[in-house]
């Protein structure tokens, strides 16, 4: 632990020099708040119409309106089913800083001819690997975090009363703080093996983004009513994940061939 504490230092430092690497997260973040915002508070303001008249949200009606557990007013349920489904997007936050920040973790290093002394010191492959997944998982999960505060902090201030409780439910909490995390696990380490294959940042950033079609998916499928995420498809998509996070641990281990990893990359 104390040399993978070192080397997170490193990494911490390395961000510190270059935060552009980490920017791509931070917009994603300010898009991903403030999408739902338009569509649920904005919209409605400057067009002088209530989200409640439109057929299209009649299902908010049963899930959060006054028969619910929820017992919202007809416009506030409507809100609440807007914020709820959106919820999903805050889980590309850790993905997208996962894998800028990853990528360039190992082929940066690769570029500036820092690799070579670290592979000369006694550092294991998986203490290598884990601080570099470390080092990009950490920033990018408290990313996460943060925009989750600001999400609830603005329903709190913008939205009708009582609509922020819908994202205080354990399965909201589940997505924030299981499935973000988990997501971004499996992006950066995806991020981290193809670093091991190619001499591009922007190659492993485009396959790690792979993780982002299931997510974009089960928004879209959420979005339409096709899919809900019950307390057993939540597990099931957390012990899926688990799984894969593993599996691309060993896999990165595997690839990462200290002795030949640099004389394939010239």
């Amino acid at each position: 632990m104390t040399r993978i504490r070192a080397l997170l230092a490193k990494e911490f430092a390395d961000l510190a020099r270059n935060p552009a690497v980490f920017l791509p997260a931070v917009l994603t973040g300010v898009l991903t708040v403030a999408m739902p915002f338009i569509i649920a508070v904005a919209v409605p303001y400057f067009t002088g119409e209530r989200l409640s008249d439109s057929s299209d949200f009649a299902t908010a009606a049963g899930a959060y309106g006054p028969t619910s557990a929820f017992a919202l007013d007809p416009e506030g349920a409507v809100q609440a089913l807007i914020f709820h489904q959106f919820l999903v997007l805050l889980v590309l936050t850790p993905v997208a800083g996962s894998m800028s920040v990853a990528a360039y973790s190992v082929i940066g290093e690769k570029q500036a001819r820092t690799l070579e002394p670290l592979l000369a010191t006694p550092l294991t492959t998986f203490e290598l690997l884990a601080a570099k997944v470390l080092g990009a998982f950490l920033p990018a999960v408290g990313l996460t975090f943060a925009s989750y505060a600001v999400y609830v902090g603005g329903v709190v201030w913008l939205a009708q009363p009582r609509v922020f409780t819908v994202l205080l439910e354990p399965q909201a909490l589940a997505v924030i703080f299981i499935l973000g995390p988990l997501s971004s696990l499996a992006a950066l380490q995806l991020a981290v093996c193809v670093s091991s294959r190619v001499n591009d940042a922007r190659s492993a950033q485009q396959i790690g983004a792979l993780v982002i079609l299931p997510i974009a998916g089960l928004l879209v499928a959420q979005v339409t009513g096709a899919v809900v995420l019950t307390p057993r498809l939540m597990a099931g998509l957390a012990m899926t994940l688990t799984g894969l996070n593993i599996a691309l641990m060993l896999v990165g281990i595997t690839l990462f061939r200290r002795e030949t990893i640099l004389t394939r990359w010239k």
